[in-house]
């Protein structure tokens, strides 16, 4: 019996993955979570053979919940469900060790059968999302520059992102300005978004 935890915070799809797993006469769930932060302390609670994630849940982002599964629960293997609209992400992804990549419209099939290779200690990767990851390519914002970028996503100000991360307000404006040229940004905004498209927010 293959045990699964689903974390994904919208609940009519999270009640739509329990219902189709609980279909496979090999797979029980054994958790749901709608919080990102909330997936290591279930996991470490339930011990899932699989944990499938959704990238973007409240609290911590799928990825970088998957990075702690990977550095505190090495057995337990992660599945992310993602949209091809961030074919970016499939690089941070491979880089925390996420052993399957499956985007969300797949076919119900697709999902069972990448659960049960990955228990497997096969690796799944949607073929579509690879393409796009190569055609988009890795990013070309350095660290700080995304940190800075990630920080300008959230809303706040300029003074703020420099309190945040405990820069000058004029080595904030340096950053984005860096960002929206490297991304081709026409302004702070369009590269908030460009960047978020490719995934390297």
């Amino acid at each position: 019996m293959i045990r699964v935890l689903i974390a994904e915070d919208m609940h009519m799809i999270r009640s739509a993955l329990v219902a189709l797993l609980s279909l496979e006469d090999d797979m029980e769930v054994v958790a749901e979570i709608e919080r990102g932060d909330e997936v290591l302390d279930a996991a470490l609670r339930v011990r899932p053979d699989v944990a499938v994630l959704d990238i973007d849940m409240p609290g911590l982002d799928g990825l970088s919940a998957a990075e702690q599964l990977s550095a505190r629960l090495p057995d337990c293997r992660t599945l992310v469900l993602t949209g091809l609209s961030q074919p970016g992400n499939l690089l941070r992804a491979l880089k925390v060790h996420v052993k399957g990549f499956i985007v969300k419209d797949a076919p119900a099939q697709t999902l069972t059968d990448g659960i049960r290779r990955i228990a497997r200690g096969e690796r799944v990767i949607d073929p579509e999302l690879v393409a796009a990851a190569l055609e988009t390519g890795s990013s070309p914002l350095t660290a700080r520059e995304t940190e800075v970028l990630r920080a300008a996503a959230s809303g706040i100000r300029t003074a703020q992102i420099a309190t945040q991360l405990s820069l000058s307000q004029a080595t904030v404006r340096n950053y984005l300005s860096n960002a929206i040229s490297k991304v081709g940004g026409r302004n702070r905004i369009d590269a908030i978004r460009i960047s978020r498209d490719a995934g390297w927010l």
